[in-house]
């Protein structure tokens, strides 16, 4: 089994780190900056800084803010929100980021999946999917936070991610999000079964058991979280040794 990594990701709005429930009722949780270098500190395996209102308002992400969280941290970094050109890639890849996630935009305008693999690689390229599960079995997939919803479908469109050149999923079920019941497992295994790229699972982290079930019965390559570390629920240290203890490998 490769090992598995554990993602806090930093939902950011108007420079301050925040975390809601099903993606309304907004509170804030710390400065972006402070959490980045504690979590670094601590051991997660990587970092999501995304502008949650950037394609929403259709600003661009804060570079100032992404070049201090970078000067702070000393693992890989991804950076979404408001992403819609190649330009938007080279300005955050400048600032310090080591990928970027693309969710609204890609959905839009598949062809930036192509044209960002092309010229930075696709190991820079993280499509963040938000979907959810209709009364029909569905997934459907949503726009700008999931205020709009689209004809795609969750499988076949990480299907044609993939092919363009996406190097990772980041997977959010909507249903589960903000809420602490655990993830979508199910979901998450189809994707891992159907997808060659590494799946992210977001969305439903409460417990320990919660990620180690993402791990096993989601065969999620990697599981992020918001509240549960901001709040310090959960503590990165102790939910690596507890994997460890039900024999699951972690990096570092």
């Amino acid at each position: 089994m490769l090992a598995k990594r554990i993602i806090p990701c930093l939902d950011i709005k108007d420079g301050q780190t925040v975390k809601g429930t099903n993606f309304v009722n907004l509170r804030q949780a710390g400065d972006p900056v402070e959490l980045g270098r504690a979590y670094s500190e601590q051991g997660a395996d990587e970092l999501v800084f995304l502008d949650i209102t950037a394609s929403h308002e259709g600003r661009k992400t804060f570079t100032d803010l992404v070049k201090r969280v970078a000067a702070n941290i000393s693992i890989p970094f991804t950076v979404g929100g408001g992403i819609n050109e190649l330009g938007d890639v080279e300005r955050l890849l400048s600032a310090g980021a080591d990928k970027v996630s693309i969710n609204s935009s890609a959905i839009r305008n598949p062809n930036l999946i192509d044209e960002i693999a092309k010229n930075f690689g696709s190991q820079v390229c993280v499509v963040a999917v938000d979907a959810k599960l209709g009364d029909n079995g569905l997934w459907k997939c949503f726009l700008n936070g999931g205020r709009i919803e689209t004809e795609k479908e969750l499988m076949a469109w990480t299907l044609e991610a993939q092919e363009r050149g996406a190097g990772e999923i980041l997977f959010t079920s909507m249903n589960h999000d903000g809420v602490k019941t655990g993830y979508a497992n199910e979901a998450l295994a189809h994707l891992a079964d159907g997808l060659s790229i590494p799946v992210i699972a977001s969305g439903g982290a409460g417990t320990p058991e919660h990620f180690r079930d993402a791990f096993t019965l989601g065969k999620a390559d990697a599981a992020l979280a918001a509240s549960v570390f901001h709040f310090g629920e959960i503590k990165i240290p102790e939910l690596k040794s507890y994997l460890c203890g039900e024999g699951i490998t972690t990096r570092g």
